[in-house]
């Protein structure tokens, strides 16, 4: 897995750092990977047992996928299998999540 910054395939320390600290730090970690739209960059996407979460850009699908592999949790293609419930009820639940505003 590579480190740094940019969309030449590497992601910054701060990145990893807080998907690993996010991981590690909370039980039943699952990671979602979102692939790129049109409008978007491919995103990372961790979900906790309690539905809390957290998403990141990262350089790409196989990137996430590595990085989930490296952190023992599995790896889901978000296009394929969705998002899940405990996600939803926890947004409902919390309205003031960072990423919601």
């Amino acid at each position: 897995m590579r480190r740094g910054g940019g969309p030449s395939g590497k992601v910054d320390e701060a990145t990893t750092t807080h998907l690993t600290t996010f991981a590690r730090s909370r039980r039943g970690v699952e990671a979602f990977v979102e692939p790129q739209t049109a409008v978007t960059r491919p995103t990372l996407l961790l979900v906790a047992y309690d539905g809390e979460w957290t998403r990141r850009v990262v350089p790409s699908p196989q990137w996430a996928h590595a990085f989930a592999e490296s952190l023992q949790i599995p790896g889901y293609d978000a296009a394929v299998v969705g998002y899940p419930q405990r996600m939803r009820d926890y947004n409902t639940r919390n309205k003031k999540h960072p990423d919601l505003r």
